[in-house]
């Protein structure tokens, strides 16, 4: 059996992810707005559930102090 066949596969798996990082930056430079697009819409998302959350009555009844 071969000594080294665990370094040999760590070794190429290392290589997938390069040549993967490489891919994913040479597809994301031909589409420049992709990063911004992304974070205007997850503004406008936080945005939109900051409203939703801040007309949402309250979880809580009113106490009563009558006893009841």
């Amino acid at each position: 059996m071969h000594h080294f066949i665990n370094e040999d596969a760590a070794w190429q798996r290392i290589q997938d992810i390069q040549r993967e990082m490489e891919n994913r930056r040479l597809m994301a430079a031909g589409q420049p707005g992709t990063t911004l697009e992304f974070l205007k819409w997850l503004a406008a998302r936080a945005w939109h559930l900051a409203g939703l959350a801040a007309m949402r009555p309250s979880r809580y009844a009113p106490m009563r102090h009558d006893g009841e």
